[in-house]
Formats: structure tokens, C-alpha cells, sequence
């Protein structure tokens, strides 16, 4: 998620970011096609050093900073979230699926990794890593004794961070190499979430925990996670009626799972308040 939110923010203080990184596009190009996770997983710590070049003698470095070490606070508290289950002895159960969670801790250590470098290279300080209550304040006093405890914070982190992903997306369009490559990452961390709920429904057979998000429903998380579910329910995009659209049989539920919509930073940042000590 935060990669894409990185290079939307940086747009606002720098609308000619997309020219400054422009004699490096093939270079992106060529990690951002390169398979497998662990490829995907350093595009980040490859997009360090182009931003070194990009913005060395610009006057945009202060701002630049102030955005990374905003991202870096909200990717220390994924990847310490992910750490802290995988390192929890019994939660997990089964080899596949502490494998899986393994593959997206590292992919956060990755960003958390990337950040630091970049926010290093242009001569700032990163942010010191805040502390962390995973319980929220004791809203999930079990999250590492209890699986699914621990799958329900996981989607809803998973869930918000799509959506905070989608929020920025068109700041990138003018640049589709930019855009590409923060789409490709940007669908890894929806597999992440598609993954999650999925191992939620395998648990419970509830029909109602799907691999996507339906209207506004937490999926059985509960009223505690309803701010990153809100704003789901919308059935018009652009101005245009998606229900019964052209007389199909497209229902509200049809409706709203065919989208994601945005969140805003401030929205991302009350949702993840409670989290942070």
C-alpha cells in the first residue's frame, strides 16, 4: 500500500517527480516484471536509490521527508504486527499458513527497510518507531493467543491499507510506468488481504466472509473496525448508477464489491490511532 501512497504523496509537494525519476523507467520497469515475491518485495529497497538521484539539490527535500516518515510509521506498525505473530509460538497453526504470514512480514520489513534508506538519503531522520498496542487498548485482548483474533486485525490492517492504496491512485496517472509499478505492488497487498479472509472463511464456513468487501460489512469483525469499512456501500462511481445498470441485474451487493473506495490519510490515521501507544 504505502509505496503507491509514497510516490502520490511526493506528487503533491512535486508534481515533476514523474520527470525526475524518468531517465531511471527502465530500470523500474525491469524489477517491477520480475516474478516471484521476493521481486516484488524489492522494488521498494531498488526505489531508494532512484529517489537519492531524483531529488539530490532540490528544495523539496524537507517536505519529501515529513511524508516518508509518516508512511515509515505506518509501515513499522504492519510489519511489527506481522513479526509478533510469526515469532508467537502456537498462533499460527500449520506450516502453509505461518509460510504465508512469513512471505507478508517480510514484505512489510522490506518497505519498513526502504523507507528508512530513502528518508536517510535525502538527509532526514527517520522517525523513531513508536511503541504498540496490538489490542487496541484492550479491544483485542487476545490478538497473539487467539487465531482468529489475530486473522480479524490482520484483514481489517490489510483491508484499510487497499484503500488508503486506492486514495492516492490518481496522482499517479499522468506517468504509467510510476502508476504500473505501484499497481503491481499495490495488487500484491490485495492478495494479502484476499489470502486473510479467506483463511477466515475456511475457519467458520460463514458465507458472509468473502475475499472481498460487501457494502459496508466488517465481515464479522465487529462495530470496533467499522471506520475502514465505511464509505463501501457506494453504488455510483463517476456519476454513474451502477445498480440495474442498463437495465443488467446488478444488485447492491454486486455493486459495492466491484469497487474499493479511497481513504484519506486522515481517515488511515484515526483508523490505526488506537494501535499506537
Amino acid at each position: 500500500m504505502n509505496i503507491k501512497n509514497i510516490l502520490n504523496e511526493i506528487e503533491k509537494f512535486d508534481p515533476e517527480v514523474s520527470d525526475r525519476l524518468d531517465s531511471r523507467r527502465e530500470t523500474i520497469r525491469s524489477y517491477t516484471k520480475s516474478a516471484g515475491r521476493l521481486a516484488l518485495a524489492a522494488v521498494p529497497l531498488a526505489l531508494g536509490g532512484f529517489f537519492k538521484k531524483a531529488y539530490a539539490g532540490t528544495n523539496s527535500t524537507s517536505s519529501i521527508v515529513d511524508v516518508l516518515n509518516f508512511a515509515l510509521t505506518l509501515e513499522y506498525l504492519e510489519a511489527d504486527y506481522y513479526i509478533k505473530g510469526v515469532a508467537t509460538s502456537g498462533l499460527i497453526p500449520g506450516d502453509r499458513a505461518k509460510e504465508a504470514f512469513v512471505i507478508i512480514r517480510d514484505h512489510e520489513k522490506a518497505h519498513v527497510a526502504f523507507l528508512q534508506t530513502t528518508i536517510q538519503s535525502l538527509g532526514g531522520t527517520p522517525v523513531t518507531k513508536p511503541k504498540f498496542d496490538f489490542t487496541a487498548g484492550g479491544t483485542y485482548p487476545d490478538v497473539f493467543s487467539n487465531y482468529d483474533t489475530f486473522l480479524a486485525v490482520s484483514q481489517t490492517f490489510e483491508d484499510t491499507g487497499v484503500r488508503a492504496y486506492k486514495g492516492q491512485a490518481g496522482n499517479l496517472i499522468s506517468d504509467n510506468t510510476i502508476l504500473t509499478a505501484a499497481l503491481q505492488i499495490h495488487s500484491v497487498e490485495a492478495r494479502h488481504a484476499s489470502h486473510v479472509r479467506y483463511k477466515r472463511y475456511l475457519r467458520t464456513n460463514d458465507e458472509s466472509i468473502r475475499q472481498w468487501i460487501t457494502n459496508k460489512s466488517t465481515a464479522g469483525v465487529g462495530p470496533s473496525v467499522q471506520a475502514s469499512y465505511n464509505g463501501e456501500e457506494t453504488t455510483n462511481q463517476l456519476g454513474v448508477e451502477i445498480v440495474g445498470i442498463n437495465g443488467f441485474d446488478i444488485s447492491m451487493q454486486d455493486a459495492t464489491e466491484s469497487f474499493d473506495e479511497p481513504l484519506t490519510m486522515d481517515q488511515v490515521l484515526a483508523i490505526v490511532d488506537p494501535f499506537i501507544v
